[in-house]
């Protein structure tokens, strides 16, 4: 298999993220002494910098890392919670029977910060000041605008001039849309970022009460009462075409905490994959796994018809249980150990026909998934970063949320609010409605696997409900096929949007399978023979995974990126 770069291979550290600038920011720290998870933290910081329409420091960042000194592997639960006036009451009052996509009306708490505090706190060794610096440069002194960000302002520049004044002001300099390669400061940003590095010193030279002190200000503080006067006096216009401020209150932030977690696990071909609990879908890349196992995958050939047919129904299947049964555990009752169990995959196997594709949803015990009609879509993306150290710390992470088009941008702080409530659901019943201080079922999914109790290998990408289908198609490449990391990332892939979206309005395809157009052509024909409903798709157009790996053997870390967009990159020494 051919691929578009080298792996990046080294003996002390290895970054690798969505951004250049973000990869270089995490190298920074690895290069200053830091460990994997003080170089993932500034990485992220950094990724909320350069990534402003993929990410925020007023979203959210889901966790799954590996602590040498524990030497356990950890799930850290960086998703906002509902705020407590969120119900379902409030929004049948409302008339409103899907919670919209922007606006103010989906906002959670934000969760970004505080899972960096807690990353750092627990697992890390460095101060806030230490590994804020690269993300405050970048603010302050600016950046190039690269061609994705530019396109999304310039989508976007209309609401921004008309209804986000502060949101003009950062991202449409001069009132004009940025150029590609024009520098883009955001004074704001740096301000809020310097504040939070100043407030650590309070903690004299106590670490963690420097972290804590930090942490304070951003959740109880300043930055608290900053976000929740803006965001319930300024009302703005969602999709269900009303002007609305957010639920949010000063509690709210004040009581919010990340959750540190076990993970979701499983084994497969003699490793141990892990993931974050029912309360994200990551278990669905699980539940994938289970179902496959039972598949001589590698007889079948990579990128087959056979395979491509038997992993997308198998992805249907897991699809369909998470929207039967996945929610926050802390207020549902989610049979994961019956889903994850070889017994059921067995069952569930069964209803996988070689040579016809199943067009209607098949959640277990029976229950059925409704569909949705487009209403008008929304749109969101994401962004992720792995890291990895020469002790064998490693981390996955997958921010998100806080986007610039979604929300406005806070006066004075210069971030907006994530709208992740969107994916809550209003119906009393499931697993998933909406509650006070609830996590919404994110797609938000990063990976880990082990190797006899040690980290193997960090991965993830962008892409919604699509995270968990590509990155299980890089980790068969690598696992079943053995290519190695950079070549796995970049294997042409394909996805199903049978299932109903996470994302506002929640729409469903019943049977369209989307083909990244490398596929052979009778590859193609075939899979249209079988019933799927065939999307072609650009050539390199789905995903952008990212990945680290350890060789405990040699001692030797390597790490790739995905050259699709023109962003992600790995470095390593």
């Amino acid at each position: 298999m051919s691929q578009t770069r080298p792996v990046i291979m080294g003996t002390r550290g290895c970054v690798a993220s969505s951004h250049y600038l973000a990869t270089e920011a995490g190298f920074e720290i690895i290069l200053a002494g830091g460990n994997a998870i003080d170089a993932a933290v500034a990485t992220g910081l950094a990724l909320h910098v350069v990534e402003p329409h993929m990410n925020g420091i007023g979203g959210e960042a889901p966790i799954v890392l590996y602590s040498a000194k524990e030497r356990r592997t950890f799930a850290i639960s960086g998703q906002g919670t509902a705020p407590r006036a969120a119900t379902s009451d409030y929004f049948r009052k409302e008339r409103i029977d899907l919670i919209p996509g922007d606006g103010f009306l989906p906002v959670t708490v934000p969760a970004s910060f505080d899972v960096w505090i807690t990353c750092l706190s627990r697992f890390g060794s460095m101060t806030l000041q230490q590994v804020i610096q690269p993300a405050l440069r970048l603010a302050m002194e600016g950046f190039p605008v690269y061609p994705t960000l530019r396109e999304n302002i310039r989508k976007h520049s209309q609401r921004f001039f008309k209804e986000w004044p502060a949101t003009a002001r950062i991202f449409l300099p001069n009132r004009k849309v940025p150029e590609v390669g024009e520098v883009l400061k955001q004074a704001d940003l740096a301000r809020t970022l310097g504040n939070l590095a100043d407030a650590e010193k309070s903690g004299g030279n106590d670490r963690v009460a420097g972290l804590s002190a930090a942490r304070a200000l951003f959740y109880s503080g300043d930055i608290a009462h900053a976000i929740v006067e803006f965001a319930t006096t300024h009302p703005s216009m969602d999709a269900t075409g009303k002007p609305h401020t957010s639920l949010i209150s000063l509690d709210d932030l004040a009581e919010y905490e990340s959750r540190v977690e076990e993970t979701a696990k499983v084994d497969y071909a003699g490793l141990t994959v892990h993931k974050c609990g029912p309360w994200s879908q990551g278990p669905v890349f699980l539940q994938q796994l289970r179902l496959l196992e039972g598949y001589d995958l590698k007889s079948l050939g990579h990128n087959s018809a056979d395979y491509i047919h038997v992993v997308t129904e198998a992805t249907k299947l897991a699809f369909a249980d998470r929207e039967r049964f996945y929610g926050d555990p802390l207020f549902a009752d989610v049979p994961l150990k019956k889903l994850l169990s070889k017994s059921y995959a067995d069952a569930r196997r069964m209803l996988i026909r070689m040579k016809k594709a199943s067009l209607k949803p098949h959640p277990g015990e029976g229950s059925r998934i409704p569909d949705r009609k487009a209403r008008g879509r929304s749109e969101g993306d994401t962004t992720h970063l792995d890291t990895v150290d020469a002790d064998g710390n490693m981390v996955s992470a997958t921010p998100s949320g806080g986007w610039i088009w979604s929300s406005p941008v806070i006066e004075g702080l210069g971030f907006p609010l994530g709208t992740r409530g969107q994916m809550f659901s209003l119906e009393p019943s499931h697993p998933n409605c909406i509650a006070p201080r609830k996590r919404p079922r994110t797609t938000l999914s990063p990976t880990l696997v082990a190797s006899d109790d040690r980290p193997l290998m960090a991965f993830g990408t962008p892409g919604g409900d699509q995270q968990d289908q590509w990155t299980l198609q890089f980790f068969l490449n690598f696992i079943e096929f053995g290519m190695n990391v950079q070549a796995a990332i970049d294997a042409p892939t394909f996805h199903s949007s049978h299932f109903p979206s996470s994302f506002y309005p929640r729409d469903s395809h019943p049977g369209r399978l989307h083909l990244e157009s490398r596929i052979p052509p009778q590859t193609v024909r075939e899979l249209r023979r079988r019933g799927h409903k065939i999307v072609m798709e650009e050539d390199w157009s789905n995903g952008r995974v990212t990945a680290v790996h350890y060789n405990w053997q040699s001692k030797v870390m390597s790490a790739a990126a995905s050259s699709r967009y023109q962003t992600a990159y790995a470095l390593g020494l």
